[in-house]
């Protein structure tokens, strides 16, 4: 059992650190870019484990984005005018940039900007070509901006299948999964969604699926919104069909800004069922006629994030200049101390302060993990409640179920009854009162996940936190 002292800080725990984990030390430009570039987190005492939810951004990358709207004049890159002209090319540059950092081919990939990683699985949804034969096919552990497709797929008749979880790693069994695959019969379009890791549970799913999928006739969505951020995607290696990204969750600024990776050759396939300003290079009211831009732009309503599209590839540049692989040595060595120490924390009757919902180990999963608190007599301690200790601390992390309901009531074995009385609350009934109907099982859980500058300080006093809480001490 770890014996977590009351100090802040044990300089003995983080040379044992760095002799379990060796590779962290590689990664010290990390702590240079934190003291230097993040230094606002220590400043203000911030312990950030919410990268999941959303990256940080190094001054830097404000800085230079802010010099050059304060130097240059720009205008909407719909038109030829000098101020619009100089605005399509940083557009195109940046389009540029999102091919280069993945290793895409434009004679393989288009770039569509959109507003995040829900835009783009949007323009999917609506443009694929469902029908009566068509099927939709997604894991249990999709975000629901995934799940949503669904009504798409349903308006037109297309069958729609989930392949479910094997407890308690929270993974796809493979076999299974080729067994769903090749159930498909007839003509239809076929479309396969993943994720390439959870952002419920942190589990990375095998890329591998992307050619087996294919190889079965299916196209495939990868959902690399929470991948991204801490792994390398290579799309000439893996070439998924559609890539939908949230930039800030790469680099944490700008907000506003995603884009979708499509595939030339599966965006093809795809029609708009509407029109809009700059989708557009003909419209006509009495001919009722209109003709769509060619490729990618014809999927791009409206005015573009134009201003804030110049920070893309200063944010791409600055992960580049650090190196992805750097980023994931770190996460990867955090979050095996992280759930070592947190697994191994108990009451002084014996029983266990943490559950952990996947894997019980850093191998195959992101900078992710997800857990639920338990007191002495062996009752979970409601996430919200933890979510409030954790913020008299300075602790930033984010309970729920994170928009992956699957996930969510796979992990939290939550069956069909409980969710109906989920789903249908009375206004008498309080969350306490559905929580002891469905025998006191966790409506949700806490999500901790590191990222770009986290360091071994931030975990050590998760650690503490958890076994402070855990024993009823006050975060006060």
């Amino acid at each position: 059992m770890t014996t977590i002292s009351t100090n802040d800080f044990i300089e003995q725990d983080y040379h044992d650190f760095l002799a379990d984990y060796p590779g962290y030390g590689a990664t010290a430009i990390l702590d240079d870019l934190r003291r230097d570039e993040f230094s606002r987190l220590d400043h203000q005492k911030h312990i950030y484990l919410d990268y999941t939810g959303g990256g940080l951004y190094a001054a830097s990358q404000v800085t230079e984005h802010m010099q050059l709207l304060q130097k240059e004049v720009f205008g909407n890159p719909h038109s030829h005018n000098p101020t619009s002209s100089a605005m399509t090319a940083l557009v195109e540059q940046a389009r540029e940039a999102v091919l280069t950092f993945f290793n895409a081919s434009p004679e393989t990939y288009t770039v569509i900007f959109t507003a995040n990683a829900s835009g783009a699985l949007k323009l999917v949804g609506e443009a694929y070509p469902f029908r009566s034969d068509s099927y939709y096919l997604l894991t249990f552990d999709n975000h629901n901006s995934v799940n949503g497709i669904r009504e798409f797929a349903r308006q037109c008749g297309a069958t729609t299948t989930y392949v479910p979880l094997d407890l308690p790693e929270i993974r796809v069994d493979e076999a299974r999964l080729i067994d769903y695959l090749a159930a498909a019969v007839g003509d239809g379009d076929r479309l396969f969604a993943f994720p390439a890791q959870s952002n419920f549970s942190g589990v990375q799913h095998p890329l591998d699926w992307i050619p087996l999928a294919q190889e079965y006739g299916w196209d495939v969505m990868l959902d690399a919104a929470a991948f991204v951020p801490t792994n390398r995607l290579d799309l000439s290696r893996y070439q998924p069909d559609f890539v939908p990204i949230s930039f800030y969750k790469m680099f944490g600024y700008p907000t506003g800004i995603g884009c979708l990776l499509a595939r030339n050759q599966a965006l093809t396939k795809l029609s708009r069922p509407w029109f809009a300003g700059g989708t557009t290079t003909l419209v006509s009211v009495q001919n009722d006629q209109y003709d769509f831009r060619p490729s990618g732009e014809a999927f791009e309503d409206g005015t573009l994030n134009y201003l804030g599209l110049p920070a893309v590839p200063i944010g791409l540049a600055y992960l580049n200049k650090i190196g992805i692989e750097t980023i994931h040595e770190r996460v990867q060595c955090l979050i095996g101390w992280l759930i070592e120490h947190l697994l191994s924390l108990q009451h002084d009757n014996g029983k266990q302060m943490v559950r952990l919902y996947g894997p019980p180990g850093a191998d195959h999963r992101g900078g992710t993990i997800t857990v639920n608190f338990y007191d002495e007599a062996g009752e979970v301690i409601d996430h919200l409640l933890v979510e409030q200790q954790a913020a008299a601390k300075h602790i930033s992390l984010r309970t729920g179920t994170f928009c992956n309901p699957g996930g969510g009531e796979m992990a939290l074995s939550l069956d069909k009854t409980d969710l109906i009385l989920c789903g249908e609350p009375s206004p008498r009934l309080t969350m306490d009162d559905i929580r002891l109907a469905i025998d006191r099982k966790s409506l949700g859980a806490v999500r901790i996940s590191v990222g770009l500058v986290s360091n071994f300080e931030d975990v050590y006093q998760l650690v503490v936190f958890a076994n402070r809480l855990c024993r009823g001490e006050s975060a006060e």
